[in-house]
């Protein structure tokens, strides 16, 4: 078939292009080109008809929306699945790609909804004080950039490579201009098609490249984001393009990496961990046939267990079953291409100046229901390098396949050491039950990765393993690795956006980013705000509690009611020599319950739940005999959607007589809108 871009709006087909070939017969798939595409135009048609759509939704709004692009595509994955054998990609290899990608997206979603507030921008830390008497402050906050996110993925993950970037620019309020690999561009096409037909996202948030991207980087701008996902060569041609040097483009690149597994001394054949190890190991050689930018490449074991790694290893790969991956018991598909496997074998020979092959043959293969010499199969290969610091290749070369090489280390310097040789990496394991090695290796290496897992008995049941990014957790590592960063939660999708300092009065703040801050004014009424609804209240609204004074009969009996009888409440001599008090002081939270006695409204009103405290932090001692009052404050309102009811945040600021604070922390509240009714609670509880 002839593959298929979209562009502004509609699908257009290229003329000739390049002929793309199943990766396990041998034969035609598709042909590929973006002949004829304008893509000046394409840029122009994100940044001037679809951003300003986009940007006007809420985080919120966006969030539910990727939620449900989502689901369509889970109920369609198994079509996804059909396409992606052409790919060389067993039912585990797709499962990775397709449900992984489609798993991010439910991942922002709902990460959107909880952790952003239903609004266009967001805060960006605490407020930032800049003057004695509180008139000048300061806050950042993030705001949409107004360009596209220009995506250049990898051949290894035609789904996941463009969902887990697409969710995070999404989310930010960015469209998103997607140019997939040429060899797997057919899988990203289908994808892009359903995500087109289901109509749940904004349309053109999404376009599509299928070939190459002509004159695409001469346009961008610096309102513009590109992330790149391929060889270090590449990346590095594409980061020196003159637009995005010249224009400070933001430019993401993850690269190669020769990521590492250790194995710590203590974990002997005979442990958990040495099995785990070999485990891991092998899914990591075998899964994507090894064509995974997380894939462990050099394994660091202690020279006494060499040999003993190596034998398991062999066993357990021994047990691998190369071929068709729809075959019956076919555990490894094939590479992308035939291109890729004449790769991989240089590499493979690159490798062996330094080390010896222990396992496998290179040059043959053999396969389950397919032609060896027409697909693109490569049997696993591991091997053993005896003297790993004489030689540089082991640590610079990376074979993009199913390889991994063992070497030795003496003592934990030299593995820290050695792990470190790789240049900056995506990831490395550290398989141990020694805590003192785990930690050495940990904050030896962790300068140079982006991610370390320590894996062991106790966790191993429920570890993601070693080749898996997570979408809460940084995917990205420094040097080689292309010192780019995705994914991470928030993380990513701040990539997308622009972080500003605001400096100025605490009310004119106030009314430019909807937040009360620190200094500004308080509006107290005859009504209590607690007896406001959500859609009635104001920023700024607040009531000042009259004064209530802490007696020592009040903090005994919170301590004897409690069992809170630590010594600076109950010890007159002990708290006075404490060098934080005077003598006998009130309990933290006896002062946040007296509080909450203060300024709660106890009659039935729109205020449903109070669901938790941030920030809560103790200024001053309270002593026996001191008047506290608090002054309450409506801080930030966020509605979710779908719902009669919003999030308050209040500001509530304990003082004694002194006006000291004794202490200060945010009141988080679920109030009704005025179109509350009892029906509605047990949607407010869920």
């Amino acid at each position: 078939m002839q593959s298929s871009s979209y562009v502004q709006g509609q699908w257009v087909t290229g003329e000739g292009g390049k002929t793309v070939l199943n990766a396990v017969t041998g034969e035609p798939v598709a042909r590929v080109s973006s002949d004829g595409i304008d893509f000046a135009a394409m840029l122009d048609y994100a940044r001037t008809q679809v951003g300003p759509k986009l940007r006007a939704l809420t985080f919120h709004q966006r969030a539910l929306q990727l939620k449900a692009l989502a689901q369509t595509l889970m109920a369609d994955k198994e079509r996804f699945y059909k396409l992606s054998t052409a790919t060389g990609a067993t039912r585990t290899d797709s499962w990775v790609d397709i449900d992984g990608g489609i798993g991010t997206l439910f991942t922002y979603a709902s990460k959107g909804r909880r952790e952003l507030p239903n609004a266009t921008f967001a805060l960006d830390g605490n407020p930032e004080p800049m003057s004695r008497h509180g008139s000048f402050i300061g806050q950042h906050i993030h705001t949409s950039l107004e360009g596209v996110a220009v995506h250049i993925n990898a051949f290894n993950f035609p789904v996941w490579g463009m969902l887990e970037k697409f969710a995070a620019n999404y989310l930010a309020g960015l469209p998103a201009i997607v140019k997939p690999a040429t060899q797997t561009a057919y899988v990203t096409e289908d994808v892009v098609r359903a995500i087109v037909d289901s109509g749940l996202i904004e349309e053109g948030a999404l376009q599509l490249i299928s070939g190459g991207v002509g004159d695409l980087l001469d346009h961008v701008t610096c309102q513009d984001v590109v992330t790149f996902t391929g060889s270090a060569a590449t990346g590095r041609k594409l980061k020196q393009h003159p637009a995005i040097v010249e224009n400070a483009t933001r430019f993401s690149m993850e690269a190669d990496s020769l990521n590492f597994l250790a194995l710590g001394p203590d974990a002997g054949p005979d442990t958990p961990e040495f099995k785990l190890a070999v485990k891991e190991v092998m899914r990591e050689m075998t899964v994507k046939a090894g064509q995974k930018c997380t894939a462990i490449r050099r394994v660091l074991v202690a020279r006494d267990h060499q040999q003993a790694f190596i034998d398991a290893l062999s066993e357990k790969l021994d047990k691998v079953v190369v071929g068709n991956p729809e075959a019956e018991g076919v555990t490894m598909g094939a590479l992308a291409s035939r291109d890729q496997v004449e790769e991989v074998r240089a590499r493979i020979a690159d490798l062996a100046e330094g080390a010896k092959i222990v396992y496998g043959d290179p040059a043959r293969c053999e396969v389950v229901d397919a032609d060896a010499d027409k697909g693109a199969f490569v049997a696993p290969v591991v091997l053993s390098a005896d003297a790993p610091f004489e030689h540089t290749a082991i640590h610079t070369i990376e074979a993009f396949g199913p390889v991994a090489t063992v070497m030795p280390y003496e003592t934990t310097e030299e593995a820290v050491a050695l792990a470190r040789l790789g240049g900056g990496s995506l990831v490395g394991s550290i398989v141990t039950y020694d805590a003192g090695f785990a930690q050495a290796m940990t904050l030896g290496c962790a300068p140079f990765h982006g991610r370390l897992l320590v894996l062991d008995r106790d966790c191993a049941k429920e570890s993601t393993g070693h080749g898996s990014p997570m979408p809460m957790l940084v995917h990205g590592g420094p040097g080689r690795a292309g010192g780019g960063e995705e994914l991470g939660g928030m993380r990513a999708v701040f990539h997308y956006m622009q972080r500003s300092a605001l400096q100025g009065s605490p009310d004119m703040l106030a009314d430019v980013i909807d937040h009360w801050l620190p200094g500004g004014k308080r509006v107290q009424t005859d009504r209590h705000p607690f007896q406001k609804h959500f859609d009635e209240l104001e920023i700024g609204d607040a009531i000042l509690t009259d004064a209530r004074e802490v007696t020592l009969e009040d903090i005994e009996h919170f301590a004897n009611f409690t069992g809170d009888t630590f010594y600076a409440h109950m010890d007159e001599d002990a708290a006075k020599a404490n060098p934080f008090f005077d003598g006998r002081v009130a309990h933290g939270y006896y002062i946040v319950s007296l509080a909450a006695g203060l300024f709660v409204e106890p009659n039935p009103g729109p205020v449903l739940a109070n669901y938790g405290v941030d920030n809560l932090r103790f200024m001053t001692p309270a002593y026996p005999g001191d008047a506290l009052r608090v002054a309450l404050t409506c801080k930030h309102k966020t509605k979710r959607e779908n719902t009669e009811y919003g999030e308050v945040r209040w500001d509530a600021t304990v003082t004694n007589q002194n006006d000291e604070v004794v202490a200060q922390y945010d009141v988080l509240t679920m109030v009704a809108t005025t179109d509350w009714t009892p029906e509605a609670e047990e949607t407010a509880a869920a």
